[in-house]
C-alpha cells in the first residue's frame, strides 16, 4: 500500500480542497490529510484559522477521499512524517512556508519520501483567503 499525505489548515472544505485530495490520491492508495495547529497556523498566517484544529479535524473525519485524518504536531511539524512515513506528500499549489525546508528536513531525518505539488483548482475563486472574504 502506497501512502500518500497531504497538509493544509482546511479551514471549512471546499472544492479546490476535494480536488487537492483527488490529485494527490492518484499518486497512492491511502491519503493521509494532516491538519494544522492552531498555534501553527497562526505563526504561519498570522492569525488563527476560524474553526478550532478539532472542528477541522472532523470535517477531514467526515471526507470520504481521506483514509487517515490526523492533527499535525505543535512543536514539530515535520514530527507527523516522522510517525507515519508515507511513500508521497503532494503539496497544494500555494503551499509556501511549509515546503521551503520540506526537502531538507526529510534528507536530515533519513526519509526518502516522492514530493509533488498539485495543480490549484480554480486559485481565482477557491482559494480559501478568497472564500472567506465572500462571507
Amino acid at each position: 500500500m502506497k501512502k500518500v499525505m497531504v497538509f493544509g489548515t482546511f479551514d471549512g472544505l471546499h472544492d479546490g480542497h476535494l480536488d487537492f485530495f483527488r490529485q494527490a490520491k492518484e499518486h497512492g492508495d491511502f491519503l493521509i490529510a494532516v491538519a494544522g495547529r492552531d498555534v501553527n497556523i497562526k505563526k504561519i498566517k498570522g492569525h488563527f484559522p476560524k474553526r478550532r484544529d478539532r472542528e477541522r479535524l472532523t470535517d477531514l473525519q467526515r471526507c470520504k477521499l481521506v483514509d487517515k485524518p490526523v492533527l499535525g504536531y505543535e512543536d514539530d511539524v515535520y514530527m507527523t512524517i516522522e510517525t507515519l512515513k508515507p511513500d508521497v506528500i503532494c503539496l497544494g499549489y500555494d503551499q509556501i512556508s511549509f515546503s521551503k525546508n520540506l526537502k531538507s528536513e526529510l534528507k536530515k531525518r533519513g526519509l526518502k519520501i516522492e514530493i509533488f505539488r498539485m495543480k490549484g483548482y480554480k486559485p481565482n475563486k477557491m482559494h480559501s483567503s478568497i472564500l472567506k472574504n465572500k462571507k
